[in-house]
Parts: C-alpha cells; structure tokens; sequence
C-alpha cells in the first residue's frame, strides 16, 4: 500500500469492488528488474496487466512486450511500442492471427508443435522463431503443467524443420511455472536448454537466443527469496552451462512488474454461520472468483487481506465472493483470520492485486461487472 494509493482511496472512495494501481510502483519494479539482468532484455507479458497506462509507461522505459494474442499485439502498438520490440509468444495461435501480426511488422514467434510451425512457415515467411520446451514446474505457486512445451528431442528437430521451412530458428524457450519460489528451477531449465543448443549446433544450425520466461515471484502471505537471488542463479546456471559464448537472453515478467503495484478494495456483504455455535465465520466480498480473484483457485495465490479493523481479535474464517456459484470460494484451507468484530459494510483490502485481476475478470457473470480498475 503506497500513500498515493491509499490518498486515492480517502479522497475518493471508489465503488467497490475495484482495483487501484501505482504507475511509480510499475517503474520501479522495471528499473529493479534492468539491473539485476541487465544482459536480458525485458519483455513484459502483456497478459498480467495489459492497461494503457501501464503498458505506455513500459513503453517509455524501453521495455519490449510478450504478447499473447492478435489483441495483445495491437494494445502494444497502439501504445506506443515498435513491432520489433512485441514477440508472440503464445505457442496456440490461428493462422489469421499470425498473418495479422506479421502484417503488423511483427518477425518474432513461439511455437511447440510442427503444426504451429507450418502455420508460421506460411503466414510470417522468414520470420525468427523460438521453440518452447517443457518443465516441471515444481515449485511453483501457479504451475503451467504440460500445455505448453515438448521435449528436448522434439525441439531439436522442429528447430531444424523450421530452418528447411525458410523460417529463423532463432532460439529456445522455457517457463518454469508463475510465482516461481525455487530459483534453482531456472538452473535446471537452462541445463536443459543447453543441451538442445549442442545439439543444433552439431546439426549446423547456431540458435542466438535463450527465452528464460516470467515465473520470478512476489509476496503475497508469505516471504519469497528476493529478485537477486533469481538474478544470480540465472547467470550462473547460463555461464556454467554456455561458457563465455553467452546467446542473447529474453525474459518476459508481469506478475513481478504489476502485481505490487495494485491494491483491490472490496465491500463486506455479508458475514455468517452455517450451524448454531459454529465459531467458523463465512465472510462473503462483493469480489470473487470470477470479478478477478481467479487465482484463488486451489488457494493457490493468497493475497494479503488488510481491514479497517486490524489489531482486534481475529477469528477463523472462509472467505468467498458473491456469486451464486458453488465455486466462488477464495479460502477455506489457507488458514485465513479475519476480526471479530468485522461487520457488513466493512471495506477491506486485498494487496498486491495489480497482476491477473482484471484480465481474469468475467463479462457478466451473474450480472456483475467486470472490475474497475484505477490508475495513478
């Protein structure tokens, strides 16, 4: 909570629910990020806040930009951002997308499939293309299991296709999982990353570039190891295993650039119990699952909770929003205590909400509208 964003809130008390984000607070997490890598270049990935404002405020800063989408692709441009500095790096993309991002000057592209690489192969002819390989994911908050990615046996061939098609076999991508708390997950990917790269070469064919993700962490509930610790491991794990012939190095953060940045302030509803005696409260927000707290899901992402009556006698608690969807629960498991002497009404505060809110909120759902969002 910075006090910009705590005098918005007093002086003009918002409906709620809505979000309110920091623009300084995207700034410094940019400039914090440029200097512990300063030999990768910064791609955000427009996915975690893809905001106007956000988004030009990188754009004055000298980011690049991830984007996930034929959408994605012209918010950046509008914005401000030179195509050569946007990569599609969604590996599932139409053909017709494809045609409209390269129309658009885009020469940068993902793939993991030999499908996906003829799409390119004839929708962006010459453009540069980078392979995705699986990981674990172990290790982190919000895995991205096995959707994305194919093996180390797999990418080596489809780089070499991708060469026969005309197309730049430019480099290699992993992403070790979002809210990554394990930096030697990085040491492990790159590893593996480096194996592919031998193998191309002895197949003739020189990769230029390692895709190293997003995944890098922030705190929510608990601690989480800091910036540099990802930082050092990264280039150690890069100078171990490619010597002093570094390739070029991409990463492609949003959680750790928005997500500090925002504070999202929601209404009590209501508060009750299920069965007489029952010191177990249910505390329902008018936010839920579907209004932007999506990752909740599992109790995966647990945000830090702050209500005007903090310093009182707290008590268990579930908490969960306010549609009429059984799987509108945010936290029943996590252990969560909020003030007895929480009422209806009550407007509490859920921090470091300024990534995956208001791209995850719903259109509709129930008839409520999708989160307002605030940016100062």
């Amino acid at each position: 909570m910075t006090p910009k964003i705590e005098r918005f809130f007093v002086e003009h008390r918002p409906p709620t629910p809505c979000l309110v984000v920091d623009l300084d607070v995207v700034e410094k997490n940019y400039r914090r990020l440029r200097r512990a890598l300063p030999l990768a270049e910064v791609y955000y990935a427009v996915k975690a806040n893809p905001a106007p404002e956000i988004l030009r405020t990188l754009v004055g800063l000298g980011s690049n930009f991830d984007a996930a989408s034929a959408h994605e692709i012209d918010q950046c441009l509008t914005a401000g951002a030179a195509p050569e500095r946007v990569s599609y790096g969604n590996t599932i993309k139409k053909t017709v997308d494809i045609a409209h991002a390269f129309a658009r000057g885009l020469r940068l592209f993902a793939f993991d499939s030999e499908a996906e690489l003829e799409k390119l192969a004839a929708a962006a002819p010459a453009s540069r293309v980078f392979c995705r390989i699986l990981t674990s994911g172990e290790g982190a908050e919000w895995p991205l299991s096995r959707k994305f990615g194919c093996e180390l046996d797999m990418a080596r061939d489809l780089m070499l296709r991708a060469r026969d098609m005309g197309l730049e076999p430019h480099g290699i991508s992993f992403h070790v999982g979002s809210q990554q708390t394990n930096p030697g997950q990085w040491e492990i990917a790159i590893a593996r990353t480096a194996m592919v790269f031998a193998d191309l070469r002895d197949a003739g064919v020189e990769p230029k570039m390692v895709n190293l993700g997003g995944g890098f962490p922030v705190r929510y509930r608990d601690d989480v190891p800091g910036l540099d610790s990802f930082a050092d491991a990264i280039m150690k794990a890069m100078t171990r295993h490619f010597g002093n012939d570094l390739p070029g190095m991409i990463i492609e953060p949003g959680r750790c650039v928005a997500a500090e940045a925002g504070v999202l302030e929601t209404e009590v509803v209501l508060i009750s119990t299920k069965a007489y005696g029952d010191d177990l409260r249910w505390v329902y927000l008018d936010v839920g699952k579907f209004s932007g707290l999506a990752e909740t899901m599992d109790e995966a992402i647990r945000y830090p909770i702050r209500t005007p009556r903090d310093g009182a006698r707290h008590g268990p608690v579930v908490i969960a929003g306010p549609t009429c969807d059984g799987a509108d629960i945010l936290y029943e498991k996590a252990g969560y205590t909020l003030p007895l002497d929480l009422r209806p009404g009550d407007r509490v505060r859920l921090l470091a909400t300024g990534a995956y809110t208001t791209t995850y909120a719903s259109v509709g759902f129930n008839g409520y509208i999708p989160l307002k969002a605030y940016y100062i």
